[in-house]
């Protein structure tokens, strides 16, 4: 699975830079400062799983706490990308870029010296804003940087292949850096790599700014919805109830403002297509699947069965470190036989995997564990870039990048989500929780699965 979010973002195509810029900067660099800062992104979106029994330790807040520090940066993450693709159009690539990546910077230095958990939850929020800004104006540098075409695919591929490493070594990295300093270096490196994306932005070709419309009623009550649901479902009780009659008005508040809008951040009619709904759903799906897993079997290998971070982190190595693999066969089987079979079989590998997790307990040794995450992961691998294929191909050419931004915003939604849900499920008995978790991720999978089944109908 491609954990990271969908390789094409809503942006507009942009004058190439003259001749005599192009002299001045080097695409090989643009496209170093622009993988590094996607890296960085997609990094931070798993590092902190891995940390998070340390956190809880220094800061306290319990298990609900530990799921705003995720969810905190992955909301802020998913509801602005709706419209940061419009802001990098209008600011220019290459402004919009710099602004992100500083932010990004000074909210990491933020966590890393965090006295108490709702400061580190804000810091976290302020990242996952810069990160909505980063992630399109990155693939807009790299499109601006190569003027051949087949130079440009090259690029964005390596740009993508990028945020895949990154999701391999997030694990890894956060249970490194949190056993060899702290769990306050998983924010603290991210200065220096910082530094080094911004001194490269400076041998890119500076940006066009183009017009581009902002919705930001849509975006608003999208964001009060997202937020308000997660809050709900974390906090329970009355204030949690509170909170859903509040994420109700916003939703509908949000249905029609988008329905009257002319410029809407998520048009409802690309829903009308069957491809576009399937595939929004299958990779919702998926997120589910890969980030609740992540998150739980974090957990799982440091509070029940007694590890230390770094020894966690590693436990992760064998289903992330076939990811990039997974996805290149998985595009090339959606080149050869279309979308829809590389999907069955992903999203049929992965339901089986969550069910043969099912028997994992305190007990199970961890490198049995660790090699029985990988079906899942492999699973997921399959699914997302055919599914990704399929929306595209479903949409006219001129809404790809905007269907793509929607895409990857549900994606990152349903993994925010599902850290909140299944974080109050265990948060008693956790053995209990996880296997209800386990179980209720298969479920969506066989769903979404049946509903790609259907579309050779739908065709």
């Amino acid at each position: 699975m491609s954990t990271k979010p969908a390789t094409e973002t809503r942006t507009i195509d942009r004058q190439l830079p003259s001749s005599a810029a192009l002299l001045n900067t080097s695409p090989t660099l643009t496209l170093i400062a622009a993988l590094l800062g996607f890296a960085l992104i997609t990094l931070d979106a798993s590092v902190v799983n891995v940390a998070l029994p340390s956190i809880g330790a220094t800061l306290g807040g319990g298990m609900s706490g530990l799921q705003w520090v995720v969810d905190a940066y992955t909301l802020a993450f998913a509801a602005l990308m709706l419209s940061t693709g419009a802001f990098s159009d209008r600011a220019g690539a290459s402004r919009a870029y710099g602004i992100g990546i500083t932010v990004f910077t000074l909210a990491s230095v933020a966590c890393g010296l965090a006295p108490s958990l709702p400061v580190l939850v804000g810091a976290r929020a302020v990242q996952g804003v810069a990160a909505a800004v980063v992630l399109p104006a990155s693939l807009a540098l790299v499109r601006q940087a190569y003027a051949d075409a087949a130079q440009r695919a090259r690029a964005v591929a390596l740009w993508a292949a990028g945020g895949s490493v990154a999701v391999a070594l997030g694990p890894v990295a956060g249970g490194a850096l949190t056993t060899v300093w702290d769990w306050r270096g998983i924010f603290f490196i991210n200065v220096p790599l910082g530094a080094v994306a911004l001194a490269l932005l400076v041998r890119a070709p500076r940006s066009e700014r183009r017009p581009a419309p902002l919705d930001l009623p849509g975006q608003l009550t999208a964001i009060v919805a997202l937020t308000a649901v997660t809050f709900a479902v974390i906090e329970g009780g009355g204030t949690g109830l509170a909170a859903l009659a509040v994420a109700v008005v916003a939703a509908l508040g949000f249905l029609r403002v988008e329905a009257r809008q002319t410029h809407p951040v998520v048009p409802l009619g690309l829903f009308r297509s069957r491809s576009v709904t399937v595939a929004v759903a299958a990779g919702a799906a998926c997120s589910v699947a890969f980030y609740g897993v992540v998150f739980l079997f974090s957990l799982f290998f440091q509070q029940v069965q007694g590890r230390s971070a770094l020894y966690a982190g590693l436990m992760f190595l064998p289903m992330t470190g076939l990811i990039a693999v997974t996805n290149i066969a998985a595009g090339k089987l959606a080149g050869r036989f279309g979308p829809r079979l590389p999907m069955l079989l992903g999203q049929s590998l992965a339901a089986v995997g969550l069910l043969i997790l099912l028997d994992v307990d305190s007990s199970t040794p961890p490198v049995l564990v660790a090699l029985l995450l990988v079906p899942m992961a492999l699973g997921c691998a399959l699914t997302i870039p055919p599914l990704t294929a399929a929306m595209m191909d479903a949409v006219p050419s001129d809404r790809a990048g905007l269907a793509a931004g929607v895409l990857n915003s549900a994606r990152q939604v349903a993994g925010g989500l599902a850290i909140a849900v299944f974080g109050s499920l265990v948060s008693g008995d956790f053995e209990s929780g996880l296997r209800v978790s386990l179980a209720l991720s298969a479920v969506l999978l066989v769903v979404t699965a049946g509903a790609t089944w259907g579309l050779r109908a739908a065709r």
